[in-house]
């Protein structure tokens, strides 16, 4: 039996890595949950799966969520970055599934290695912004970590049993996200629901977004650096509309291994939960007879402007990526918030990016001052601009 802690329980990772315990509830049990503000879904968790504690965003969401549930079943419930933390490192649990949203996942998940439990990781935003900081803390507390998001998972199964030395590339899919054939020119008429129809995959708003920009792909590109002690040269990005081919590793003989299925994330977070073990996921089989082809082609970085300022974050390293990253939060925001156009997105992130002198970030406090400055610098630069 695995006990899990589940941090982000109410966003689309949390809630398919809910449907998969109850799937087999002979394997895992639930010790713990996080949540933002979805309290509804968070009592229905709570009822579903009894966890002994529950964390969520504030002080008076946790009062509000006391509220709800009767006193004889009730679980400890706290709040806030203490309750997250309290979360990650509950006792009891084995692994912590880091599903929370963007940079905020940081803190819980360097607290949950601390505390030597294993990480099914979906936070891509924690190794973006930190990623040298949290390999390292994983070898010094000798924890496993294992990526969720589909792409990594991919390159993870493709390299069982093959040494790191002979990979010649990693090969990163991307989908294209739902702009894909549509012109440079007419992406500044894009919508928030335009952006928010992704063609294969279905997943929260931010990332969702993210994958429209592709930025999302930048943000795997420099996960995978850190996942996979790659450099980053040796890491390329495919557009492979159907979502297929999940991601593929060329090694140096010229071989390359590919991972393939139905888009679905419960395969993924089946394989780090249960690892090395299979577990059935309800996941629909790939009938290969009934694909009428499979296609690949470089993205277009001109196009995509995020997917390139990743490559220059990522290029610059030390702090600029967590800048990049922040940066895009705000932006993602308020795109959905209708206070910006799509492309702006891209140009409010080279913006602050411009605006730092990247430097060495030695500890996780630093990492969240970089953090800060550039969330500050960016609402800045949005509040001196209005909506085209």
């Amino acid at each position: 039996m695995k006990r899990l802690s589940i941090l982000g329980s109410t966003g689309s990772i949390g809630v398919s890595t809910l449907e998969l315990v109850d799937a087999h509830r002979d394997k895992f049990s639930v010790e713990a949950l996080t949540a933002g503000s979805n309290l509804d879904l968070l009592k229905r968790q709570i009822e579903a799966f009894s966890p002994r504690l529950v964390a969520v965003l504030n002080d008076r969401l946790a009062e509000e969520l006391k509220g709800m549930l009767p006193l004889a079943n009730r679980p400890e419930i706290m709040a806030g970055v203490e309750g997250m933390i309290a979360a990650a490192t509950v006792a009891e649990a084995d692994m912590v599934v880091a599903a929370i949203v963007g940079a905020a996942g940081l803190v819980p998940t360097a607290a949950a290695i601390k505390a030597g439990k294993e990480i099914a990781l979906a936070n891509k935003e924690t190794l973006v912004t930190a990623g040298h900081l949290i390999m390292q803390a994983v070898a010094d507390a000798g924890v496993k970590l294992y990526p969720v998001d589909s792409e990594h998972s991919a390159v993870f199964q493709s390299m069982e049993g093959h040494r790191s030395e002979d990979i010649e590339k990693i090969i990163l899919t991307a989908s294209g996200g739902p702009f894909l054939n549509s012109p440079l020119a007419k992406l500044s008429e894009v919508t928030v629901s335009d952006a928010l129809n992704h063609p294969n995959w279905s997943m929260g708003k931010k990332i969702t977004i993210d994958s429209a920009t592709m930025m999302n792909k930048g943000l795997e590109v420099i996960e995978a650096r850190w996942l996979f002690d790659v450099l980053p040269a040796k890491i390329d990005v495919n557009i492979h509309p159907q979502s297929i081919i999940h991601s593929m590793v060329e090694y140096i003989d010229g071989c390359v291994i590919a991972q393939l299925g139905t888009p679905d994330m419960k395969g993924p977070i089946a394989y780090a939960l249960s690892y090395p073990e299979r577990v059935a996921t309800g996941v629909k089989p790939l009938d290969l007879t009934a694909l009428s082809g499979l296609t690949f082609f470089k993205p277009d970085l001109q196009k995509f402007r995020c997917l390139q300022l990743a490559y220059d974050a990522m290029e610059a390293g030390e702090s600029m990526p967590a800048v990049m990253n922040a940066a895009n939060e705000i932006a993602v925001e308020a795109f959905l918030g209708g206070r910006i156009p799509f492309l702006a997105i891209a140009e409010l992130i080279e913006r602050t990016m411009n605006a730092h002198q990247s430097h060495r970030v030695g500890s996780f406090d630093e990492v969240l001052a970089v953090d800060r400055w550039s969330r500050e610098k960016t609402r800045e630069f949005l509040g001196t601009r209005t909506r085209d």
